[in-house]
């Protein structure tokens, strides 16, 4: 069925409610309009959804949550496992908890029992749940730091990560089997909670999270010291991690906790943000009037589903606030928890730091210096959490800490996904234990650079929209891999990556061998001089991300080799455009 006659069948299928044929009305004389909407369904992928809110087969609508979620109650019920249930969160944006309670109803029709959440709740709160309440499981409907015109559908398995291998592809097969939206199931809530399918869930699952935070604390010692005076600025940016940072943080013993009135309650328009992306310097504009005003030691922002934390430190010398970076505040966490487990208790001998491909090689030398295994996994946190499940399941490996560049880390395994919140309160942990020894975080961040060496990452990113756009970027990854660059700038390609056709190629000496990692559509090219550059397209946006790291001899010079870099990436990606 094409395009059109899609849109017709919407307008004039009874199955479709009379808001939704009122918006497709609305529409009917823009014809690129009807094409977007229709031209394909909304792609269930190994992330789950995420699209543009609104009606059609190619927007996040109840109707296609509901067709995802028989296809995922169909998936469950084959594998035998629909006696176990499936944990539902959702965050603050438009339509978030109408799309959490569609896929609820869906699978308590399914017979299929269901734990949703009282109201918003992190993401990691979700992974938590999935885990404490044995569910085979969970969805969480969020679609994290993306605009606010967008929302998604993350599917979580039974270890409480996302979905990989095999359940990824075998949920993807269900969906796309259902081809009949009124074939999806549903019932009345009352009828499901009548029938004992229908579970909120709140209170309880805090209290057990928040316990299972403070078991990571390695000094108390410290916060009990200094906690009461740092002075701490954080802003949620409308989303779910108001409540239990400021929790934890205030159980801990931290108490000068300044929060952004203006970014304090939950709101799906993000109205005091262009994009609520920690990564993003403007989100962080309220918080640093906040900081200058009140003296803050650190200032420390969640994405709308906290999962992601977005840092600032002051340097005491220049009175300035810092940005750290994902791969910075990653590995800054990263030497701290590593470092003083082993100065208190010793390091297990299978110990292992986990990084993705496109995270700062500042994680090799961490993982050098105190002698555990670093073990390299694809993009996409849930790869962390497979080998968490890897080390469980076989007994050998023990997880000490685990990061990606996109401001996301794991401290504990209480979790399988990224948790801003664990983060937050480790970072004002590490803020307390080196203030005790005369040190502020950016003190600790420029001592790990002189102890490693002055790693610098970055990344240029190119927005493609809609389907012309999502052409341009297949395009664009085929030039490259059909045209492997002997230089890139002043640096020799030494080996080229190819993770779709599993290869690693010499450029030396031609010698071909194999990734060892899932296929997946990533380029990377090994540098001279320590030097790398990574390209890949979005899993969530339409993007292509060209991802690039150095190594200098000081701050300064890695910034200026970091810049110089990053415009000869620019002015490759002119080359293709």
């Amino acid at each position: 069925m094409d395009y059109k006659k899609m849109y017709e069948e919407w307008l004039t299928n009874p199955c479709f409610d009379e808001e939704t044929k009122k918006e497709l009305a609305s529409i009917k004389e823009d014809e690129n309009e009807i094409k977007e909407r229709f031209y394909t369904d909304l792609e269930f992928g190994t992330a789950g959804l995420r699209g543009i809110i609104g009606a059609g087969i190619n927007r996040m609508n109840i109707y296609v949550v509901r067709k995802a979620t028989q296809g995922l109650a169909n998936y469950i019920i084959k594998q035998g496992k629909n006696n176990q249930g499936v944990a539902i969160a959702y965050d603050s944006r438009r339509m978030s908890p109408e799309f959490a309670k569609e896929a609820a109803l869906c699978l308590a029709a399914n017979g299929i029992k269901v734990y949703i959440f009282e109201s918003l709740r992190p993401t990691p709160e979700l992974s938590f749940a999935v885990r404490e309440l044995n569910c085979v499981a969970g969805i969480n409907i969020t679609a994290s730091h993306n605009p606010p015109e967008y929302n998604g559908y993350k599917v979580y398995w039974e270890d409480g990560a996302q979905i990989t291998p095999p359940h990824d592809k075998g949920i993807m097969g269900e969906v796309k089997a259902v081809t009949d939206y009124a074939a999806c199931k549903t019932m009345k809530e009352e009828d499901a909670v009548a029938a004992g399918l229908y579970q909120v869930i709140g209170a309880e699952i805090d209290d057990k999270y928040i316990e299972e935070l403070k078991k990571q604390v390695i000094h108390w010692d410290s916060i009990k010291a200094v906690g009461k005076d740092l002075k701490i600025v954080y802003t949620p940016l409308h989303g779910t991690g108001n409540i239990p940072a400021r929790r934890v943080l205030k159980e801990l013993g931290f108490e000068n906790v300044y929060v952004v009135k203006e970014q304090e309650l939950p709101d799906g328009e993000f109205p005091t943000v262009d994009y609520p992306n920690p990564e993003d310097k403007k989100a962080f504009k309220l918080a640093l009037e906040l900081a200058q005003e009140v003296n803050a030691d650190l200032v420390l922002a969640t994405d709308p589903d906290a999962d992601r934390l977005g840092v600032y430190v002051k340097d005491t010398n220049s009175g300035e606030y810092i940005t750290l970076t994902g791969n910075m505040s990653g590995a800054l966490l990263a030497d701290y928890e590593i470092g003083q487990r082993q100065d208190l208790y010793g390091l297990p001998e299978d110990g292992a730091l986990i990084k993705t491909i496109v995270t700062t090689n500042l994680t090799d030398a961490i993982a050098k210096h105190y002698g555990v295994k670093l073990i390299e996994v694809l993009t996409g946190f849930k790869f962390i959490g497979q080998q968490i499940l890897n080390f469980e399941q076989s007994g050998k490996g023990q997880y000490l800490f685990g990061f990606e560049e996109s401001y996301g880390c794991l401290i504990g395994t209480h979790a399988r996904d990224k948790d801003a919140i664990v983060a937050t309160m480790a970072l004002c942990e590490a803020a307390a234990y080196y203030r005790t020894q005369g040190k502020t975080l950016w003190d600790a961040m420029i001592e790990m650079y002189e102890k490693y060496g002055y790693y610098i990452d970055d990344i240029q990113t190119i927005t493609l929209k809609g389907i012309e756009g999502l052409e341009k970027i297949q395009e664009i990854l085929s030039t490259l891999r059909e045209n492997t660059p002997a230089k890139i700038g002043k640096y020799e390609v030494l080996s080229a990556r190819d993770y779709q056709l599993d290869t690693v190629k010499d450029m030396k000496t031609g010698k071909v061998t194999s990734t060892g990692l899932p296929t997946s559509n990533v380029l990377y090219y090994d540098l001279s001089d320590d030097a790398w550059l990574c390209v890949r397209p979005s899993g969530t946006e339409p993007k292509v991300k060209f991802y690039y790291g150095v190594k200098g001899e000081n701050l300064e010079d890695a910034k200026a080799l970091s810049a110089e870099l990053g415009k000869e990436v620019l002015a490759m990606i002119d080359k293709m455009m």
